[in-house]
């Protein structure tokens, strides 16, 4: 039999956490940014400037950065931490982690809030640089750091390397040596505890790329203190992304108190980096931690973990990105196209799945194809009184998997022309776009107090074919 979306019911090709909203055009304030809302005309505002005038000035797709809402979490992250680590006797170290997104502005807004920013390539040490940072303030990650990005890292004297073999250990010492410094360096653990996430987020289990096992921290500790040219500030452990409890953090850091207590029996640990890897909502059913929820739970972690052992509290060291820049950001699109595409259940009945396809997709969102991600999509021009039905946002490229929002609910009268918002695009959206089927990437804006400023210009077909030689003359070639 046919079972049409009826209107204002459940689709049963919806997943079992997403129910019909009550409104479709409600924007849950878990999952926007602080400034977003839709005005009494229906377009949604970002900080005061609708998208409909951002997009006639910067078309679409585009990333839409809600600064204020940037800005302000840095700060309370630094705050809370602050605050709270102060309680336990102690102090803490905030490191922005610049893979989640990070542009010469964006690098500026962090250290304005008092952040450090932790980068993982030579390029994003360079945005760094350019952006002006004190390279003290850096600290360098990554698990085949090249040779040249450890020379470059020393060279401009970065505030911390975290070591994430032995091998590293000789090139930093080498490179360290040759400019005349004492590099300060961590030393990355796999802790074997990994929170309750996607397989391929999971960043602490034992047979995986990163760190060394715990059994081995202290031998390794050894060889880097037999180094003249190095300081061991301490251990490092991050134990995946996306998470919404504490309990794997509370594990981590009592696995690696015990190592550093003994550590503590040979020479100074200043410090124990806990990573970072904080959950944020991308759909109204998520619920994430506070940010002082955050700090208050890591400091009574540490603080217990520290009297267990029978060591003083050291300074934690820890590593946001999500939580700070995840929620401020929404992509804006354009529809093309829609179509009702009729799918036969297991019991042989059907249902119609709405696809509404998009001027953008996994070149500028691959987060869905890669970990199955999920968002949340509201139209963005206008509010509608028709009843919801279920929806699938689709990219334009030629792959299947090419989707933005698995499943969510849209008035039924969704149309080409509509522009549709995805909130929390912030994170590992644009660092991850690409140029697949030769779209150029996104533009980034930021919005503050009803006035928008480019932060990195659309990328043009120009720019795509200008590292093509086919196009240089032969003399060129040479």
């Amino acid at each position: 039999m046919l079972m049409s979306s009826v209107a204002g019911s459940a689709n049963p090709l919806a997943p079992a956490w997403l129910s019909v909203p009550a409104n479709a055009n409600e924007l849950a304030p878990t999952v926007w940014s602080r400034n977003a809302a839709r005005a009494e005309s229906g377009v949604i505002e970002i900080a005061g400037l609708d998208v409909a005038t951002l997009v006639a000035e910067y078309g679409t797709p585009v990333y839409v950065v809600d600064e204020a809402d940037v800005r302000g979490r840095a700060r309370d992250v630094r705050e809370s931490f602050d605050r709270e680590f102060a309680r336990v006797g102690s102090s803490a170290k905030v490191y922005y982690a610049g893979k989640a997104f990070l542009t010469i502005e964006v690098a500026r807004w962090m250290i304005a809030a008092g952040l450090n920013i932790d980068v993982c390539s030579g390029g994003e040490l360079a945005v760094a640089l350019a952006a002006g940072v004190d390279p003290g303030r850096l600290g360098l990650h990554g698990n085949n750091k090249s040779v040249a990005e450890i020379d470059r890292s020393v060279s401009v004297g970065i505030g911390a390397i975290v070591l994430d073999s032995a091998i590293e250990i000789e090139r930093v010492a080498a490179a360290a040596k040759k400019h005349g410094r004492v590099q300060p360096v961590r030393l990355r653990i796999n802790s074997g505890v990994h929170a309750s996430t996607h397989e391929y987020l999971a960043t602490a289990r034992e047979d995986q790329k990163f760190g060394i096992p715990l059994a081995d921290a202290e031998a390794t500790v050894a060889i880097i203190r037999s180094h003249s040219e190095l300081s061991f500030l301490g251990l490092h452990s991050h134990i995946g992304s996306q998470i919404f409890e504490s309990d794997g953090f509370a594990e981590a850091a009592r696995r690696l108190f015990a190592v550093h207590a003994k550590l503590l029996e040979t020479g100074p640990v200043p410090e124990l980096n806990l990573g970072g890897g904080f959950g944020i909502a991308y759909t109204s059913v998520d619920v994430a931690l506070s940010l002082d929820e955050i700090a208050r739970r890591f400091a009574d972690i540490v603080s217990a973990a520290a009297a267990e052992f029978g060591v003083p509290v050291p300074v934690v060291s820890i590593e946001p990105g999500r939580a700070i820049i995840g929620p401020s950001t929404a992509t804006i699109y354009e529809v093309g196209t829609v179509k009702d595409v009729l799918v036969t259940l297991p019991d042989d009945t059907t249902a119609i799945r709405k696809y509404v396809s998009i001027d953008g997709g996994m070149s500028d969102n691959i987060r869905p194809a890669l970990y199955g991600a999920d968002y949340t999509v509201r139209i963005a021009s206008r509010k509608s009184d028709a009843e919801p039905v279920l929806v699938r946002i689709a990219g334009k490229h030629c792959e299947s998997g090419d989707i933005v929002v698995h499943a969510d609910y849209l008035p039924g009268d969704v149309r080409p022309g509509d522009l549709l918002a995805v909130p929390a695009t912030g994170a590992y959206c644009w660092s991850l776009a690409n140029n697949y089927n030769y779209l150029g990437r996104p533009p980034v804006v930021a919005v503050k107090d009803g006035e928008a400023r480019l932060l990195v210009r659309r990328e043009t077909e120009e720019d795509l074919l200008s590292r093509d030689a086919g196009l240089r003359t032969p003399s060129e070639k040479k």
